[in-house]
């Protein structure tokens, strides 16, 4: 024969205690749910109700007022007969990766150096992020006139120098547009991706760089075997916000190029943005607009699904 438990008495006050407990319990749940309420409620009206319209618009020819059924027939352009779209994505890609190579390098660079705690090193925080404050729109301004073909600073500058005797005109070749757009992507957002690496360095214990010291270990060995592994997390999310962040990328290109010269510096957003508004002498097409931005959509989150597996196998690595 098994054991007989014990009966367990619980006292009045413990019941007692036991039920206040509870009740606290769903009266702070229901002040939660209460308070997020009303962002949930915009969150689904202004994210998931906008995506259900643009999957149905995909399936249609509209121009925002007459529409005709039209199948798939939209995806099938995308995918056959508009190689500008595809150029524009590729141009998107290389813009992407090719500012990430410096704008994560110098953030984490910069985070390095502000973290040691010297003096002054409040006032380079500030003045370094400071750029991140100004929109994109704005900064692609900016940068256009600074790098207007006749009277802009940087050629004005390269000619007192003696570097170049003819203004260069920046805006009139691929390469040189593309260099632009990067060179003001960079100085616009890599502000805040230095914050981020900044945090993420002052919750690294100190204890284990002491101990590195004792060992002798040198500040490059300290830097790869010690500090990149231990902001690994956060290194992880602020690349992965980059890159997508990059590949969105629009009222920067509107504002400097428009896609010019002849569209060569086209990206996918304001590819996709022009057939939406009828911007830039083309037809309104929001069905064929909502095609794209669906395959758009869907290459996005490629790119974020292939990125998280590999750095998540990177990260057990260590």
């Amino acid at each position: 024969m098994g054991r007989r438990r014990l009966p367990v008495k619980i006292t009045k006050k413990e019941l007692k205690g036991s039920s206040h407990k509870i009740k606290w319990i769903k009266k702070d749940s229901t002040q939660a749910v209460l308070m997020l309420t009303p962002m949930l409620i915009g969150f689904i009206l202004f994210t998931y109700v906008p995506i259900l319209y643009i999957l149905r618009y995909a399936l249609y020819e509209s121009n925002g007022f007459k529409e005709s059924f039209v199948g798939l027939e939209n995806f099938v352009r995308v995918f056959t007969r508009d190689t500008s779209y595809w150029s524009s994505l590729l141009n998107t890609i290389i813009l992407t990766f090719g500012k990430l190579a410096v704008e994560i390098p110098l953030a984490l660079l910069l985070a390095v150096l502000l973290n040691k705690g010297r003096k002054g090193t409040g006032f380079f925080r500030v003045t370094l992020f400071l750029p991140t404050v100004i929109s994109a729109a704005i900064a692609g301004l900016i940068f256009s006139l600074m790098f207007a073909s006749f009277n802009g600073t940087v050629n004005g500058l390269l000619q007192s120098a003696g570097f170049i005797e003819r203004p260069i005109s920046w805006f009139s070749y691929k390469g040189t547009a593309l260099f632009v757009i990067g060179f003001a992507s960079v100085w616009n957002n890599f502000g805040i991706n230095m914050i981020f690496f900044l945090m993420a360095l002052q919750s690294v214990p100190k204890e284990l760089y002491e101990c590195s010291d004792l060992d002798g270990v040198n500040p490059i060995q300290r830097f790869f075997k010690i500090t990149l592994p231990m902001i690994g997390p956060t290194f992880q999310v602020v690349l992965l916000n980059a890159i997508v962040g990059s590949l969105k990328m629009a009222d920067l290109i509107l504002s400097t190029t428009n896609g010019q010269p002849g569209g060569r510096t086209e990206v996918v957003m304001t590819y996709v943005f022009k057939y939406f508004f009828g911007y830039d002498g083309r037809q309104i097409e929001v069905g064929y607009a909502s095609s794209m931005a669906l395959v758009t959509a869907v290459i996005l989150a490629m790119i974020s699904f292939v990125y998280m597996r590999s750095s998540s196998k990177l990260g057990k690595s260590y």
